[in-house]
């Protein structure tokens, strides 16, 4: 009888079997692990991102207090800030690309959604929000 003849021991099979399930449980963690990254706007692709924050955007309703912590919670660091205080309130706006105007890899106003938040509560979003803040100064 040759080595190569000799039958498959049990502690074979058994390592064998532990090597294919810690390969499963290695490809599963791998694949929940990109699924939750890419669910956070930061790691998104940029039309993905750009689609998402205008998604966001559009179901928001000044009916009830937000907060900007929400808000960058929610869709990330803001892609440009302005900020001013006037007559001791703190008005902030911020502006999330939502529509891609140049491909030039830069992002500008235009391509962007503002929201006016005042004293860190949402007080306006949109094309009118802007005008809002440029008021105040």
């Amino acid at each position: 009888m040759h080595s190569e003849d000799k039958p498959v021991s049990a502690d074979n099979k058994k390592l064998g079997k532990i090597v294919i399930i810690g390969l499963l449980v290695y490809g599963l963690g791998v694949y929940t692990w990109n699924q939750v990254m890419s669910s956070y706007p930061e790691n998104m692709e940029w039309e993905d991102r750009q689609e998402f924050n205008r998604s966001y955007i559009n179901s928001l309703s000044l009916d009830k207090p937000i907060r900007q912590s929400t808000i960058i919670e929610a869709l990330g660091s803001p892609d440009i800030a302005e900020a001013i205080k006037f007559e001791d309130y703190t008005y902030q706006v911020v502006f999330y690309r939502t529509q891609r105007v140049t491909s030039d890899d830069k992002t500008t106003k235009d391509e962007c959604t503002p929201l006016l938040f005042k004293d860190g509560e949402l007080v306006a979003f949109g094309e009118g929000a802007y005008e809002r803040f440029t008021e105040a100064l």
